[in-house]
């Protein structure tokens, strides 16, 4: 009997322990209308409970009286959808234009932007302490996944990348790399050679270190991929891929200047055996549409009035002029290749989107790239991805879902449900039936603080 007894009050110790019903939560969110991305669906009148930054429980509103909380937010029947993932941004500028760009990391919170994936640039050392004090909770921001330095040739395009041209080189340029504990390989094409562009790759493989990044243009973008290339930025390099005039047009030692000879040359054929491989091959791609409509239209645009310009600071303003430039040279001389190459990549999106390409929404904002804002400009990226013919649940993937693909972190990320990370949006209308509802925030949560865009962008 004494036996019967301790198993009984084990089995409710185990059933204590597993109840969430009381469970002591910091915030409980109530009377909520849950996105489900992936299944293109709104699961209504629901409860999250969130512990620290992990959401532990999911639920109906019917058993509300049951559940305990230190803070409850009562939705009211709005939308609620994952923190968004900017997967291609840049903090850069020098140290003259550091705080600026640590401006950017409240501006990136007050329009959903949880999580940005930086791209390279030359303030390595502040954005490594910035990201390190916003895990710890000291300062308020989006998680930061970075590249640290770009990795390019003999003569590199930036300021701050590290100079690759012999073997030796590429193993040093790995270990310092490591040495900073970076997430991932940039690669950049202002001077680096093909081969060199492969030993990195092929090295980083072996170190178990994510590859992505600018191509040179007589490089094979196949090769790469077979090498272990994890991703590519922009679409000049699959659209080469995509003709079959490429080999010969390599040969001719024309760089960019064979971008026209390859959009006029897309086979739609060749393009489906190619979208097919990186499926297989995990490889992920970074459109960026959005920065690609800027700057086509630069030379023709006034920028002056844009409601999110009073929010960049004069230093990075400043740094503008230089695309700005070169758009007006460009349209001097008659030269149509931006306009033609973003017509081919809107036209490109649906068909590697139904072949199981790994899309990732990325902006590339930041300095130098004139009037692409941090926040906004992922915004204008998912439209322009519905507009070239996604829809809403599947714009909001490549960011949600195929941003934390990209670096194996499916479980944490990707939907609100038990045990996934509590970056949560909640909207005031439904991002399903009109993805620029997703710019209708009415609070933003992260690590367990609820907080307003209106006061993260004063």
């Amino acid at each position: 009997m004494k036996k019967l007894h301790i198993l009984l009050l084990f089995s409710i110790l185990l059933i204590s322990c597993d109840d969430n019903s009381r469970g002591d939560y910091d915030l409980l969110i109530t009377n909520a209308n849950i996105v489900d991305v992936k299944n293109n669906q709104v699961i209504r009148n629901q409860m999250i409970g969130i512990k620290d930054d992990t959401i532990a429980y999911t639920g109906p509103m019917s058993g509300r009286d049951n559940y305990d909380s230190s803070e409850t937010l009562d939705a009211q029947g709005k939308f609620l959808i994952p923190g968004l993932w900017d997967m291609h941004v840049h903090f850069r500028g020098g140290e003259q234009l550091a705080k600026e760009n640590k401006d950017f990391l409240k501006l990136f919170l007050s329009y959903g932007i949880t999580t940005v994936r930086d791209a390279g640039g030359d303030i390595t050392p502040q954005l490594l302490s910035w990201k390190k004090n916003i895990e710890s909770g000291k300062l308020e921001g989006p998680r930061i996944f970075t590249s640290g330095p770009k990795l390019d040739g003999k003569d590199p395009a930036w300021e701050g990348s590290i100079s690759v041209v012999s073997d030796q080189d590429v193993q040093q340029a790995l270990d310092s790399l490591q040495d900073m504990k970076v997430d991932f390989v940039k690669i950049y094409d202002g001077s680096i050679t093909p081969e060199n562009f492969y030993k990195i790759i092929q090295e980083a493989e072996k170190r178990g270190m994510k590859t992505t990044g600018h191509m040179p243009m007589d490089a094979n973008f196949l090769t790469a991929v077979d090498y272990g290339l994890d991703g590519s930025e922009h679409m000049y390099y699959i659209i080469k891929a995509c003709s079959p005039k490429a080999d010969s047009l390599s040969n001719l030692g024309l760089g960019y200047g064979m971008m026209n000879d390859l959009v006029d040359s897309y086979d739609e054929n060749l393009a489906n055996m190619v979208f097919s491989k990186l499926k297989v091959q995990k490889t992920s791609i970074t459109p960026t549409l959005h920065i690609g409509k800027v700057l086509s239209g630069l030379a023709d645009t006034d920028h002056g009035q844009d409601s999110t310009l009073e929010h960049i600071g004069r230093g990075i303003r400043k740094t503008y002029q230089r695309r700005i430039d070169a758009a007006k040279q460009a349209k001097a001389s008659g030269n149509t290749m931006r306009s033609k190459v973003q017509e081919l990549s809107e036209k490109m999106i649906v068909p590697m989107f139904n072949s199981g390409v790994n899309i990732v929404a990325g902006s590339d904002c930041g300095a130098y790239n004139s009037f692409v804002y941090p926040g906004q400009s992922l915004h204008a990226e998912l439209k322009a991805l519905v507009d070239a013919g996604l829809t809403p649940a599947q714009a909001l993937q490549t960011s949600v879902i195929n941003g934390p693909k990209f670096f194996g972190l499916e479980k944490d990320y990707g939907a609100i449900e038990k045990g996934k990370i509590g970056d949560i949006l909640i909207l005031n209308k439904n991002p399903l039936e009109d993805i620029e509802n997703t710019s209708s925030i009415i609070y933003v949560i992260k690590n367990g603080e609820t907080m307003k865009p209106r006061d993260l962008a004063d």
